[in-house]
C-alpha cells in the first residue's frame, strides 16, 4: 500500500500536545484499557454525579477535557483553532442524550441552530451535527416504523419533529454548512432513514447538505444504499453519506434474541469490517450521485478510502470526501490525513460535564470493547514520549 505507514508517525500526531496532555492521554488510556476499572469508575461516576458529591472539578480536569472540547461553544473556541493550525476542522456535537420531553427537543433543536450560525462564522466549522432522537422520543420513532397509527396527539408531536428538522437543514441550507444526522438503534432507524431522505429530496438539489448515517455492522445497510441511490437518480437529489462501524452492537443482539427474531447484527467483526470496506468502495465509486464522509478509526480502511481516492481521481481535497474521528482519539489518523491535504473533522463533544458524561462512559465502555484500539493508542503515546525523550 502506497502510503502504509504514514499513521505511525507520532511527532505530526501528537505536535499540538504539551508533554504533560501526553502523560494524561497516557494515564487514561492505561485506566481505559483495563476492562473492570472502567466499570467501577464509571459506576462510582454516575453515583457520584447523582448524589451531586463535588467531582466535577476532578472529572473535568481529566477524562472531560481530554474528551471533550468545553461545556459550551465559545469554551471550545481554543480547542478549534488549535486543530485547524493543523488543518484539522472540528464538528461541533452537543453530547446530551437521553431526553424525553418537548422542552428538552426544543433546547436541542436552539442549540442545534445555534451551532450552525456559529459554524457559518468559521473557516475551522463546515459541519454541524445532531441526533434523531436529541428532537423527538424514541417511541415515535419506533412506532411510525413499524407503521402504526398515531393518535392524533402523537400525529401532532411527530409534526414537530419534522418541523425541527425543516429548520435545521433550511438553515444549514442558507448557511452553506454541512448537517450529519447520527445514526440510532435499528428499531427506530427506519422512520429516522425516511425523514432525512425527505430532508436530501429537499436540500440536496445541487450539492449534498444533509447526510444520513449507516452504521455498517448492520448486514441490512449496502442493499438499502443502493434503493436510496436509485431513488435519487429519479427524483433529482444528492446523497450525502456518513459511514460508521456502529455503537450499539451489545443492545441490538440482545433485543433480538429476547424477541425472537434474525439480530441485524454482522455475525463477525470480520463480515463487518468487510461491509464498511464494500459501502466506502460502493460510494466513492458514485462519487458524482453520493458525498462521504468516512467516520473511522481504523487505520486500514482509511488507506483503503485513500488508495481508491488516488485510483479513480479524487483530489485529496475534494470536499465530496471527509474522514471524521472523535477528538480524543486516533490523532494518528486524523493529524497525519490533514498533513496530506485531506479534509478531516474531528468530532468535538461539548456540554454541561454532568449532561456529557453518560456520552463519556459510553466511550470509554466501546474502548474498551474494540479490542487493539486502546493499545495502539498507548504504544503510539510511548513512542512519541521516547521520542521527546530523544
Amino acid at each position: 500500500m502506497s502510503e502504509e505507514r504514514l499513521f505511525d508517525n507520532t511527532q505530526v500526531a501528537f505536535g499540538l500536545k504539551t508533554d504533560s496532555e501526553l502523560e494524561r492521554a497516557y494515564f487514561l488510556f492505561k485506566m481505559i484499557s483495563n476492562q473492570p476499572l472502567v466499570r467501577i469508575g464509571a459506576a462510582a461516576t454516575n453515583f457520584a454525579i447523582k448524589a451531586n458529591l463535588p467531582v466535577e472539578g476532578l472529572i473535568r480536569a481529566t477524562v472531560f477535557d481530554h474528551f471533550c472540547g468545553g461545556v459550551n461553544e465559545d469554551d471550545c473556541l481554543p480547542v478549534i483553532d488549535k486543530m485547524f493550525t493543523q488543518g484539522v476542522c472540528s464538528v461541533l456535537d452537543y453530547s446530551v442524550e437521553g431526553k424525553e420531553s418537548e422542552e428538552q427537543f426544543e433546547a436541542a433543536l436552539k442549540k442545534t441552530i445555534e451551532v450552525i450560525n456559529f459554524a457559518a462564522e468559521k473557516e475551522a466549522m463546515p459541519i454541524a451535527v445532531f441526533k434523531p432522537t436529541g428532537f423527538g422520543r424514541f417511541y415515535l420513532y419506533e412506532k411510525k416504523g413499524r407503521r402504526e397509527a398515531f393518535t392524533i396527539k402523537e400525529q401532532e408531536e411527530w409534526n414537530r419533529i419534522v418541523e425541527r428538522y425543516h429548520k435545521v437543514c433550511s438553515l444549514a441550507k442558507e448557511r452553506d454548512v454541512e448537517v450529519l444526522i447520527d445514526g440510532e438503534e435499528s428499531w427506530m432507524q427506519d422512520a429516522a432513514d425516511e425523514l432525512v431522505e425527505e430532508m436530501m429530496h429537499l436540500y440536496n438539489k445541487d450539492v449534498p447538505i444533509v447526510y444520513n448515517t449507516l452504521q455498517t455492522y448492520r448486514w441490512d445497510r449496502l442493499p438499502y444504499l443502493k434503493e436510496l441511490h436509485q431513488r435519487a437518480k429519479v427524483n433529482g437529489f444528492k446523497i450525502g453519506m456518513k459511514i460508521v462501524r456502529g455503537a450499539y452492537m451489545e443492545k441490538e443482539r440482545d433485543r433480538a434474541k429476547e424477541r425472537g427474531y434474525k439480530s441485524p447484527i454482522c455475525e463477525t467483526k470480520m463480515t463487518t469490517d468487510n461491509n464498511f470496506n464494500e459501502t466506502l468502495t460502493y460510494i466513492l465509486g458514485h462519487i458524482d450521485d453520493i458525498s462521504l464522509f468516512v467516520g473511522t478509526h481504523n487505520e486500514e480502511s482509511s488507506y483503503l478510502a485513500m488508495d481508491l481516492m488516488k485510483e479513480k481521481n479524487i483530489e485529496n481535497s475534494d470536499n465530496r470526501v471527509w474522514f471524521g474521528q472523535l477528538y480524543g482519539m486516533s490523532d494518528h489518523i486524523s493529524f497525519n490525513l490533514a498533513e496530506q491535504g485531506y479534509n478531516v473533522a474531528k468530532y468535538l463533544p461539548f456540554g454541561p460535564v454532568k449532561d456529557v458524561m453518560p456520552y463519556l462512559i459510553r466511550r470509554a465502555e466501546e474502548n474498551t470493547s474494540v479490542a487493539g484500539q486502546t493499545s495502539r493508542e498507548l504504544t503510539l503515546l510511548k513512542q512519541e514520549k521516547k521520542r521527546r525523550k530523544l
